[in-house]
C-alpha cells in the first residue's frame, strides 16, 4: 500500500537552511496546522527541557565518570555539597537559597580545606543548576580536556578539591571559592534548557571570589556541549580568561573575551566583508 502522508504537507523553501542550524524554521504545514511529525518532534523537545530541570543529578554517577581524570590535578577526592535549598521544589522557588551553602556543607568544606593546605590558585565547582543532564553528559569530558590543556601551561597552577554542589546557583561558586581560598574560581552549571538545548554546560570565572558578588564581576562561557561549543575551544577561551584575569587582577566586565578576535586576526583566508 502507498503512503501518501507526505503528499499532504506543504513543503517550505526555507527547509534547506536548517542544515546550519537547531532553530526550527522550514517546518512546512498540512493545511492551516504544523505537520504531526514537527509537532510530536516539539512536544519532545519540550519534554525533554522540563526533564533537565526536574531531574536529579546523579552524584554517584558523576564522581565515577570523574574517576579517570588526572588523579594529580585536585588536592583530594570530590566533596559533595548541598545549597540551603532542601529541594528541587524550594530551589525553583527560592534562586537565592541555591546561591548559598547549608550549614553542613559549610562545615564540610572547611573541613577538607585544613589550615594546613596551600592557598590554590584555582577552584573548580561542578553545580547541578538548571539542567542536571548538561552537568551528567558534558562535565567529565570537559574537565579531561581543560586538565589537559592546563597542564601544558607554563605556570603551574594549583588546584583546589572539586566540589559538587546540589540544588546550587552560579554565585554559590563564589562563597565556595573564598571558603577555600582560591585566587579564582570556576563555575560549571547546567544552563536554563531550551528546546534545542536541553544539555547546554555554562562556565563562569570570578578572580578573588567572595559571597555577595554580582554577575558584573564574572566571565561567562555560554552553550558548552557537542552540538554547541566544542569542549577544545571551551578550554582554551576559559585558560585565555584565567591567564587574563591572573594578569590584571579582576574579571567581569573589565575583562574582555578577545579570543574570537585574535581568531580572525590571524586567519588568512577570511572573507568576511564585516571583517575585513
Amino acid at each position: 500500500m502507498t503512503d501518501h502522508s507526505k503528499d499532504l504537507v506543504t513543503a517550505n523553501a526555507w527547509r534547506k537552511l536548517r542544515r546550519y542550524t537547531d532553530a526550527r524554521i522550514g517546518l512546512g504545514r498540512a493545511g492551516i496546522s504544523l505537520p504531526t511529525s514537527e509537532l510530536l518532534e516539539f512536544q519532545l523537545a519540550h519534554a525533554r527541557a522540563r526533564d533537565a530541570v526536574h531531574f536529579p543529578l546523579a552524584v554517584g554517577q558523576l564522581v565515577e565518570s570523574l574517576s579517570h581524570l588526572d588523579s594529580t590535578a585536585f588536592a583530594s577526592e570530590p566533596v559533595c555539597l548541598h545549597s540551603q535549598a532542601a529541594d528541587r521544589f524550594t530551589y525553583l522557588q527560592r534562586p537565592d537559597l541555591g546561591r548559598r551553602l547549608s550549614q553542613s556543607a559549610h562545615e564540610t568544606l572547611l573541613a577538607a580545606q585544613g589550615e594546613e593546605k596551600p592557598t590554590p590558585d584555582l577552584a573548580v565547582v561542578v553545580v547541578d543548576g538548571l539542567s542536571s543532564s548538561a552537568v551528567q553528559t558534558n562535565v567529565a569530558p570537559f574537565l579531561e580536556r581543560f586538565l589537559s590543556d592546563l597542564k601544558q601551561e607554563r605556570q603551574s597552577w594549583q588546584l583546589a578539591p572539586l566540589t559538587i554542589v546540589q540544588q546550587g546557583r552560579v554565585a554559590i561558586g563564589d562563597e565556595i571559592g573564598a571558603l577555600l581560598r582560591a585566587r579564582m574560581v570556576v563555575v560549571l552549571i547546567g544552563e536554563r534548557p531550551g528546546l534545542s538545548a536541553p544539555d547546554s554546560l555554562g562556565i563562569y570565572l570570578t578572580f578573588e571570589p567572595k559571597a555577595g558578588l554580582s554577575d558584573a564581576h564574572r566571565n561567562c562561557i555560554s552553550n558548552v556541549r557537542p552540538a554547541g561549543l566544542r569542549f577544545e575551544d571551551a578550554s582554551q577561551r576559559l585558560l585565555y580568561l584565567i591567564r587574563e584575569a591572573d594578569r590584571l587582577k579582576l574579571s567581569g566586565v573589565g575583562l574582555k573575551d578577545r579570543t574570537e578576535e585574535v581568531v580572525i586576526e590571524n586567519n588568512q583566508a577570511n572573507n568576511n566583508f564585516l571583517t575585513n
